[in-house]
């Protein structure tokens, strides 16, 4: 039988890593609960940590990994997904993809649907709520490798990106939820007190959306079709 790292060989050994930790923490979890799946963007997100300060009754578990792009997350459906079996699925990928000029959003877009498709084949009543992509500020970064990034992952691809995003989430049955309203300064950038280098968000910032993600946590279950 195959270790995770010979697995996902094609993968850095800190995501070799994270999805070890994951695949071995998950043997514990409880199945039917609420996961959230995507990249750094969730893997920060303080999300168990927050349930339990605010009094939230859900069981949520976070499997979010640093630097994944749409085709790793993909790859690791089983470790991030499956293995748990969740009732209810947040979701934030793709943003990393936006990083390279080589990706356009229609082909980012398609690697999502993929990744919707696979979830909803193995787990056909699972509630899918896609979450908007977090804005950037380009100004609050430090340096100018961080502001080459945010040149391509600007806000206008990201507008774009969520704009599809939105259209997809309706053609799969999914929900796209904004929760960005918090975040955003006058000029629709990522307020610069909320983020690290202009693209990764602070506890504070998280802590300032997180109100309005309770509420989708604490829904009742969707009616079935």
């Amino acid at each position: 039988m195959q270790t995770t790292q010979e697995r996902f060989a094609q993968m850095s050994p800190d995501k070799q890593a994270r999805l070890a930790q994951y695949e071995a923490d998950n043997r514990a979890c409880r199945r039917g609960q609420i996961v959230f799946a995507g990249s750094s963007l969730m893997e920060m997100f303080p999300t168990e940590e927050f349930v339990r300060e605010m009094g939230v009754e859900r069981t949520i578990y976070n499997r979010g990994v640093g630097g994944f792009v749409t085709g790793e997350l993909l790859q690791a459906l089983d470790v991030c997904i499956f293995d748990l079996a969740p009732a209810r699925l947040f979701i934030n990928i793709g943003t990393n993809d936006l990083t390279s000029l080589d990706v356009t959003v229609e082909g980012l877009m398609e690697q999502y649907e993929k990744i919707l498709a696979a979830v909803q084949d193995r787990l056909p009543e699972v509630e899918i709520y896609m979450m908007a992509y977090y804005p950037v500020n380009e100004d609050a970064a430090p340096d100018d490798f961080m502001r080459g990034l945010l040149r391509l992952r600007n806000n206008g691809r990201i507008d774009e990106a969520n704009r599809a995003a939105e259209k997809l989430a309706a053609r799969r049955g999914a929900r796209f939820v904004d929760l960005n309203a918090p975040l955003r300064d006058a000029q629709g950038r990522l307020k610069a007190e909320y983020t690290i280098e202009g693209m990764h968000i602070t506890e504070t910032g998280y802590r300032a959306l997180f109100p309005a993600l309770a509420r989708l946590v604490r829904e009742p279950a969707w009616p079935r079709r």
